[in-house]
């Protein structure tokens, strides 16, 4: 049987890469026609540098409001804040400049301007909701008419993708909100302001745009679109990492970087589902507060030696990709964090085997734990893949 599938293309306009990001942003919002510019950004680099002081220069009086506390993973309580602040300054346009929980922040604000949320409470209306043949969909809703200019300080990729991570404090459970309409107009990739950022959260979120594309090259639904776009990214990814390590001034790595976190999102806007790494990283994140980046150090290499029994060929080309042909590609994944120096196991971020019950039950309950590749049927999976992550 022939292979099939369909890529929808995402509403991005553009993306901008190794100009000042000041400079490219007010080309931007130029083309969009951005009369009223409202700032979502770092609380980091707003106290510690001039990098939002010079996009406010840049903006010049379209520059209409500054929310700088969103706090990691993205809760609940603090869009329903930043939402009630671009409201009030009726602007037609966010501007992000940070990581991924600022940029997943944007996306969601966006939906629930379109939509009148302003409680918490009031996101439950777009949980996604389950469909005949088992898939996560979104449940209908307003496009978001607000626009957003995305400029990435870290490697999670988010930005290029019409889907935003929330944590509802309720339940401490991290959960998908999507809508096509939800993808930023423009990203701007600067690799000059990602200086700032520490050096553990741009390797770790490295491997977080790796485990991308690791996940969708393994995945039982890739093609080559995906493949293509995923495994240039690994190429650069493992060439640009240990390079910014070895030289955090070089401009030209981190570029390389942030192209590979570009292409890294090619099997998953065009499609293809991740696996159980994103899964259960997801609840390592919402219930232990695990940084993105760290909990696919940790889980990703485990998930490729639990799914090798099924998908070997395909694990193939990711260690052929890092430059390890022929090598087992949980090993090479395994060696090149470890050589990155990031946690390598779940005791190293202080969770212990009494927890794996509780990750496994709320693992379930994510969207890519069950459309990972060797079936997970049950909590008694994952915790065998916990246990390979120990």
């Amino acid at each position: 049987m022939t292979q099939q599938g369909r890529v929808a293309f995402g509403r991005m306009e553009a993306v901008s890469f190794g100009r000042p990001a000041a400079e490219a942003v007010a080309e931007e919002l130029a083309a969009l026609g951005a009369d009223r510019v409202f700032l979502m950004v770092s609380g980091t680099l707003n106290r510690e540098t001039d990098e939002i002081a010079k996009l406010r220069r840049a903006l010049g009086d379209r520059c209409v409001g500054t929310y700088d506390r969103m706090r990691p993973h993205t809760p609940r309580g603090d869009v329903i804040a930043a939402a009630r602040a671009v409201r009030e300054a009726g602007a037609d346009t966010i501007v992000t400049l940070g990581g991924g929980s600022v940029t997943d922040a944007a996306k969601a604000v966006r939906l629930c301007l379109a939509n009148g949320i302003d409680t918490p409470e009031g996101m439950d209306a777009f949980r996604p909701v389950m469909g005949g043949d088992g898939t996560l969909a979104a449940p209908a809703g307003k496009a978001p008419a607000v626009r957003q200019v995305a400029v990435p300080t870290t490697l999670s990729a988010g930005d290029f993708s019409g889907l935003a991570g929330v944590t509802d404090e309720r339940t401490h459970t991290k959960e998908i909100f999507r809508h096509s309409g939800m993808i930023p107009s423009a990203v701007v990739l600067d690799p000059a302001v990602t200086v700032h950022t520490p050096e553990w959260l741009w390797t770790s979120t490295g491997i977080r745009a790796l485990d991308h594309c690791v996940e969708g090259v393994c995945a039982k639904e890739a093609h080559p679109y995906g493949d293509a776009q995923a495994l240039q990214a690994l190429s650069l990814l493992a060439r640009g990492l240990p390079a910014v390590q070895r030289n955090p001034a070089d401009l030209a790595a981190r570029l390389d970087c942030q192209m590979g976190m570009w292409l890294s999102m090619g099997p998953l806007a065009s499609g293809v589902p991740m696996g159980a790494s994103h899964g259960i990283g997801y609840v390592l994140g919402a219930m232990f507060d695990v940084p993105h980046g760290h909990t696919s150090c940790i889980m990703l290499p485990a998930v490729m030696r639990w799914n090798r029994p099924v998908n070997a060929d395909r694990q193939a080309l990711v260690a052929a990709a890092m430059g390890r042909p022929g090598e087992d590609a949980g090993d090479v994944l395994d060696a090149f964090i470890g050589g990155l120096g990031m946690p390598r196991s779940l005791s190293a971020v202080g969770i212990g085997p009494d927890k794996f019950q509780r990750i496994a039950e709320g693992a379930m309950g994510t969207p890519w734990v069950p459309r990972n590749p060797r079936p997970i049927p049950s909590p008694a999976e994952v915790l065998e893949i916990l246990e390979l992550a120990a």
